[in-house]
């Protein structure tokens, strides 16, 4: 049978478009299906959106082509300081400090902001003629044959193709359709999500309070700005999220603290209900998972889009050697060594998050005691501080090598 594509992805999100590049790159027909129009490829507004890019995702956006079109834009986080806190009496006295200059690789991460990075992911993939976007469209059905996977598109257009990945999000349908179910829990906390200008620069260090309602992320961007990931009970985020903006600046104040002078809203604000959600596996015949798809964590560590992008980079490297050894890249055997790969890292990712988020997302007082006792020993601890830098930098474990930044 004659394929339109070697391989159909659903979903033109970030993960989505940043797929299709890499699979390009491997020398495969993609077809990208978008249920979103394509977004205008000259610079919008800010609107408050922003990511934090570990050192290794920095190295395979680079490897992607696109890290030249968007490093200017990019603010590195040479610091982090995580400590307790409470609104109205600013951070505990024991923290901890990691300063990059304790790893020889250089930043721990970068921030930048939503419009540049897909702006640069939408404008690289309209480029190669290997890529074939088609926006506005959904998938009404799919079937997976011995030799071929079958999506029916709205309009009742049929492609066939190798193999179907599905990068459509935390609710995907394309998991959804191929039985695969999910475990998870409702972390009963909201991320209010926005961006502030300040007084003072923030030297591009990026802060983690840990509030008893769930963690304050300060995360530097370019022009005296930074990103909020601000995390609250369910109930008292929905109250916020429906202040206007003075009463919200209001309530973000006494959390925030007055270290970097007066603040102001920039851009649009967010809401995003916070719960676990893992699919049972990653794989089935002819069709893989990437990113929510596959995973959705807790925020507090900034790993959603680092994740999903180690789950591309590792999927490429096992079906650029599938080719090479001449095997069939939609095979279960062949897609078993991505979820193989990709399995221990993402269970280790989410035990992280779940324990640091039910030992810190309190105020109970023993816990708050034993929790800045720790931070005080890891950071008088070099090593323990280094290992733990390492790990924010994506730089441990089973690497991929777009990760490293080295082509396959």
């Amino acid at each position: 049978m004659k394929h339109d594509a070697d391989i159909i992805i659903v979903g033109g999100g970030l993960n989505g478009c940043a797929l299709a590049l890499a699979m390009a790159q491997i020398g495969q027909d993609v077809i990208l299906i978008d249920a979103q129009p394509k977004e205008i490829l000259t610079d919008p507004e800010f609107d408050g959106r922003g990511y934090a890019l570990a050192l290794t995702s920095k190295n395979m956006l680079n490897v992607l082509g696109i890290w030249a079109d968007i490093a200017a834009n990019s603010c590195p986080m040479m610091n982090i300081k995580v400590s307790d806190g409470r609104a109205g009496e600013g951070a505990a006295p024991q923290f901890v400090h990691f300063d990059h200059t304790e790893i020889e690789e250089g930043p721990m991460g970068y921030m930048l902001e939503d419009r540049y990075l897909r702006r640069a992911l939408l404008q690289a993939i309209e480029q190669i003629p290997a890529i074939q976007h088609l926006d506005k469209t959904t998938v009404i059905s799919q079937t997976i044959d011995a030799g071929f996977v079958l999506v029916t598109l709205s309009g009742d257009k049929i492609l066939h193709a190798k193999l179907l990945i599905g990068c459509d999000g935390r609710k995907s349908q394309v998991a959804e359709r191929a039985g695969i179910k999910k475990s998870g829990r409702d972390y009963h906390q909201t991320s209010l999500v926005c961006a502030v200008k300040h007084e003072l620069p923030h030297n591009n260090t990026a802060h983690q309070f840990f509030m008893p309602s769930g963690p304050l992320a300060i995360l530097p961007l370019n022009n005296n700005m930074s990103s909020i990931v601000w995390t609250e009970t369910t109930a008292r985020a929905a109250e916020i999220a429906a202040m206007n903006d003075a009463d919200y600046m209001a309530c973000l104040r006494p959390c925030f603290g007055d270290f970097l002078g007066d603040i102001s809203l920039v851009g649009d604000r967010y809401a995003y209900p916070l719960n676990l959600t893992l699919a049972d596996r990653f794989v089935c015949n002819r069709l893989a998972l990437v990113g929510d798809a596959a995973h959705g964590v807790h925020p507090l560590a900034g790993q959603g889009l680092n994740l999903g992008l180690r789950d591309i980079a590792a999927l490429t490297e096992v079906l650029a050697l599938a080719m090479r050894r001449g095997e069939d890249i939609g095979a279960i055997d062949v897609l078993k060594r991505f979820q193989q790969w990709r399995r221990f890292d993402t269970a280790g990712s989410v035990a992280a998050t779940e324990t640091v988020n039910t030992l810190f997302s309190n105020d109970n007082s023993l816990l708050r005691s034993l929790r800045d006792t720790g931070l005080g020993i890891i950071n008088a601890t070099p090593s323990i501080r280094r290992n733990l830098m390492r790990q924010a930098a994506g730089l441990t474990g089973e690497l991929p090598k777009m990760l490293q930044g080295k082509m396959i």
